[in-house]
């Protein structure tokens, strides 16, 4: 450690070493307490936890992809469908257990109105289950 010196004038120079004494005392408490709070940490309660039963978890509902092309024609699955035979589909889905996932696919340029309707036609036969597929790609117009 330096010591200033009181000779030549009375000038003091600063002193330019860290005093390591205080550091050293507040690891040491640091270390203490870690010590003696680390096997608090890992005690764990014992539970008896119940035996049960339990159902099977079911198996994901099957999947209906509706579109709407550009022109309003309704495809299900692939297949052509004509307006007045929408309804009893959505009727006979809504029947089904599991209740199946209704994926609508529509045009860009297809009325809101008519996805509007198809939308209403499925809530109105009981489907709970609708979703839209969109393409995540950007556009810039």
């Amino acid at each position: 450690m330096a010591f200033g010196s009181l000779g030549a004038g009375g000038r003091q120079t600063p002193q330019a070493e860290i005093n390591m004494i205080p550091l050293i005392d507040v690891m040491l408490v640091l270390l203490v307490i870690f010590i003696v709070t680390a096997p608090l940490l890992t005690h764990a309660v014992r539970v008896e936890l119940p035996q049960a039963q339990s159902a099977p978890v079911p198996t994901d509902a099957e999947v209906v992809e509706l579109s709407l092309d550009a022109q309003g024609q309704a495809y299900w699955n692939g297949q052509p469908l004509t307006d007045e035979a929408l309804p009893a589909r959505f009727a006979d889905a809504a029947t089904r257990q599991p209740q199946p996932e209704l994926r609508l696919h529509a045009d860009g340029a297809v009325p809101y109105r008519e996805v509007a309707r198809v939308m209403g036609a499925a809530a109105a036969a009981g489907l709970s289950r609708v979703g839209f597929v969109t393409d995540p790609r950007v556009t810039t117009d």
